[in-house]
């Protein structure tokens, strides 16, 4: 299991256009990907699910990837993050 913890530094927080993003490349992948924030966790692959976290600037939110593809499943969402929010 490989996992990414992240503060937010987008002043909107997570919105509908990053967890599409996040959503989408969480599907790429077959690993078990799960998006964390205080004590609600749910799949990174469901957008919606995501959003509802309701997660805001300077939250910090946990990645885990379980799988085959766990390295690159969490390296390439850690640079998507990094990227956007």
């Amino acid at each position: 299991m490989k996992e990414y913890t992240y503060v937010i530094q987008d002043e909107i927080g997570i919105h509908a256009r990053p967890a599409g993003m996040i959503a989408s490349t969480a599907k790429k992948f077959t690993s078990e990907i799960m998006l964390k924030f205080q004590d609600k966790e749910v799949k990174a692959t469901k957008i919606m699910a995501v959003m509802k976290l309701g997660i805001k600037c300077n939250d910090t939110i946990t990645i885990t990837c379980k799988g085959d593809d766990e390295c690159e499943a969490c390296e390439a969402l850690s640079h998507l993050i990094e990227k956007i929010l």
